[in-house]
Protein backbone atom coordinates (compact mmCIF):
# COMPACT_ATOMS: atom_id res chain seq x y z
CA UNK A 1 0.00 0.00 0.00
CA UNK A 2 1.04 3.33 -1.16
CA UNK A 3 0.02 6.43 1.57
CA UNK A 4 0.03 9.89 -0.01
CA UNK A 5 0.93 12.49 2.77
CA UNK A 6 -0.03 16.27 2.69
CA UNK A 7 3.33 18.15 2.94
CA UNK A 8 4.58 21.79 2.34
CA UNK A 9 8.35 22.21 1.12
CA UNK A 10 10.03 24.29 2.79
CA UNK A 11 14.05 23.95 1.71
CA UNK A 12 15.57 22.89 -1.34
CA UNK A 13 19.01 21.78 -1.33
CA UNK A 14 20.39 21.19 -5.25
CA UNK A 15 23.63 20.48 -6.11
CA UNK A 16 24.18 19.48 -9.93
CA UNK A 17 21.14 17.30 -10.22
CA UNK A 18 21.15 15.93 -6.99
CA UNK A 19 18.44 17.20 -4.74
CA UNK A 20 17.52 17.19 -0.93
CA UNK A 21 13.96 18.72 -0.34
CA UNK A 22 12.77 19.11 3.03
CA UNK A 23 8.93 19.21 4.13
CA UNK A 24 6.68 20.03 7.05
CA UNK A 25 4.52 17.14 8.08
CA UNK A 26 2.32 18.20 11.47
CA UNK A 27 4.98 20.06 12.93
CA UNK A 28 7.78 16.99 12.07
CA UNK A 29 10.05 17.21 9.20
CA UNK A 30 10.68 14.67 6.28
CA UNK A 31 13.77 15.05 3.62
CA UNK A 32 13.68 13.72 0.30
CA UNK A 33 16.57 12.43 -1.93
CA UNK A 34 15.87 13.40 -5.67
CA UNK A 35 17.68 13.43 -8.87
CA UNK A 36 16.12 15.77 -11.60
CA UNK A 37 13.88 17.70 -9.76
CA UNK A 38 11.12 19.73 -11.22
CA UNK A 39 11.28 23.29 -11.64
CA UNK A 40 8.36 23.80 -9.95
CA UNK A 41 8.72 22.33 -6.56
CA UNK A 42 9.16 26.20 -4.51
CA UNK A 43 9.52 26.98 -0.95
CA UNK A 44 6.14 27.14 0.14
CA UNK A 45 4.16 25.09 -1.94
CA UNK A 46 1.73 22.02 -1.14
CA UNK A 47 2.66 18.58 -2.67
CA UNK A 48 1.43 14.94 -2.32
CA UNK A 49 4.20 12.12 -0.92
CA UNK A 50 4.42 8.96 -1.75
CA UNK A 51 5.17 6.42 1.23
CA UNK A 52 5.22 2.63 0.37
CA UNK A 53 4.24 0.70 4.01
CA UNK A 54 6.85 -1.48 3.27
CA UNK A 55 9.15 1.63 3.51
CA UNK A 56 8.60 2.42 7.38
CA UNK A 57 10.35 0.89 9.79
CA UNK A 58 9.83 1.40 13.55
CA UNK A 59 12.18 2.22 16.39
CA UNK A 60 10.88 1.17 19.96
CA UNK A 61 12.98 2.45 22.96
CA UNK A 62 15.65 3.69 21.03
CA UNK A 63 18.49 5.81 21.97
CA UNK A 64 21.56 6.53 20.12
CA UNK A 65 22.09 7.55 16.16
CA UNK A 66 21.17 6.53 13.02
CA UNK A 67 21.71 7.38 9.54
CA UNK A 68 17.84 8.22 8.91
CA UNK A 69 16.87 11.83 7.95
CA UNK A 70 12.85 10.80 8.61
CA UNK A 71 12.91 9.51 12.00
CA UNK A 72 9.00 10.78 13.30
CA UNK A 73 7.48 10.76 16.40
CA UNK A 74 4.46 8.22 16.52
CA UNK A 75 2.11 6.38 18.25
CA UNK A 76 0.68 2.95 17.12
CA UNK A 77 -2.78 3.15 16.39
CA UNK A 78 -4.19 -0.32 15.20
CA UNK A 79 -1.86 -3.72 14.44
CA UNK A 80 -2.84 -6.49 12.42
CA UNK A 81 -1.73 -9.69 12.93
CA UNK A 82 -0.87 -11.92 9.91
CA UNK A 83 0.90 -15.64 9.36
CA UNK A 84 4.09 -13.56 8.45
CA UNK A 85 3.58 -9.87 8.58
CA UNK A 86 2.26 -7.02 10.56
CA UNK A 87 0.18 -3.86 9.42
CA UNK A 88 0.91 -1.64 11.78
CA UNK A 89 -0.75 2.01 11.72
CA UNK A 90 1.29 4.73 13.28
CA UNK A 91 -0.42 8.38 14.21
CA UNK A 92 1.69 11.19 13.43
CA UNK A 93 -0.38 14.00 14.53
CA UNK A 94 -3.62 13.99 12.49
CA UNK A 95 -1.91 12.06 9.41
CA UNK A 96 -1.67 8.18 9.85
CA UNK A 97 0.70 5.98 7.73
CA UNK A 98 1.43 1.98 7.73
CA UNK A 99 4.40 0.30 8.62
CA UNK A 100 4.12 -3.12 7.06
CA UNK A 101 6.44 -5.26 9.21
CA UNK A 102 7.77 -9.11 9.65
CA UNK A 103 5.24 -10.58 12.18
CA UNK A 104 8.79 -12.16 14.21
CA UNK A 105 9.43 -8.28 14.52
CA UNK A 106 6.15 -7.09 15.82
CA UNK A 107 6.18 -9.72 18.12
CA UNK A 108 9.86 -9.39 19.10
CA UNK A 109 9.13 -5.78 19.77
CA UNK A 110 6.47 -6.51 21.63
CA UNK A 111 4.13 -3.48 20.31
CA UNK A 112 1.18 -2.18 21.43
CA UNK A 113 -1.17 0.01 20.47
CA UNK A 114 -0.94 2.99 22.25
CA UNK A 115 2.82 2.59 21.65
CA UNK A 116 5.07 5.92 20.96
CA UNK A 117 7.58 4.80 18.26
CA UNK A 118 9.63 6.21 15.96
CA UNK A 119 8.61 6.05 12.24
CA UNK A 120 12.15 5.46 10.21
CA UNK A 121 11.64 6.12 6.78
CA UNK A 122 15.30 6.37 4.24
CA UNK A 123 15.38 9.94 2.07
CA UNK A 124 15.04 7.54 -1.22
CA UNK A 125 12.04 5.82 -0.26
CA UNK A 126 9.96 9.13 -0.40
CA UNK A 127 8.44 10.69 -4.21
CA UNK A 128 6.23 13.79 -5.01
CA UNK A 129 2.96 12.33 -6.26
CA UNK A 130 1.71 16.41 -6.98
CA UNK A 131 2.60 19.75 -6.81
CA UNK A 132 0.01 22.16 -6.42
Amino acid sequence: MIKKLLAIVTRVQTLENLNIVSFDIEGQTLRMMSLDLSDSIKIGCSVWLNIKATSVAIAKNFQGELSYSNQLHSSIVTIENGALLSSIVLSIGEVNIESIITLESSQRMNLKVGDEVLALIKANEISISEIF
